[in-house]
């Protein structure tokens, strides 16, 4: 069976793109399918505490993120550079992910069959 990971670049509330990847995880997850998922750039303000995207007519994609362990996805990573560029602490995400510096995620992404990117 052949490995994917899956890279969320969009912020929760600019387009469909961030609950895609979570959908997409969410299903890869239920038929234990080997996947990981990459937060990088945009993508990591879906790790943010404290989102109202209700003042944005959005739907909080928080429950979601909090299913993907209880789905089989375990294998959770953000970019160093992302969250620092965008002044998001790593120890206040509202999701636990193993926090990659850059050439730790080009041995991450090397290690994966296929790579999805939304």
């Amino acid at each position: 069976m052949k490995s994917m990971l899956i890279i969320s670049r969009q912020a929760p509330w600019s387009g469909p793109g961030a609950r895609e990847s979570l959908d997409i995880a969410l299903a890869g997850g239920a038929f234990d399918l080997p996947l990981g998922l990459l937060f990088l750039d945009d993508g990591v303000f879906q790790l943010a505490s404290n989102q109202q995207p209700a003042t944005l007519q959005q739907k909080d994609l928080t429950a979601n993120l909090q299913a993907l362990p209880l789905f089989g996805v375990e294998s959770l990573f953000a970019s160093a550079r992302s969250l620092q560029e965008r002044g998001l602490d790593g120890a206040a995400l509202n999701l636990t992910v193993e926090v990659l510096d850059d050439s730790a995620l080009t041995s991450l992404i090397d290690r994966y069959d296929q790579v999805l990117t939304l």
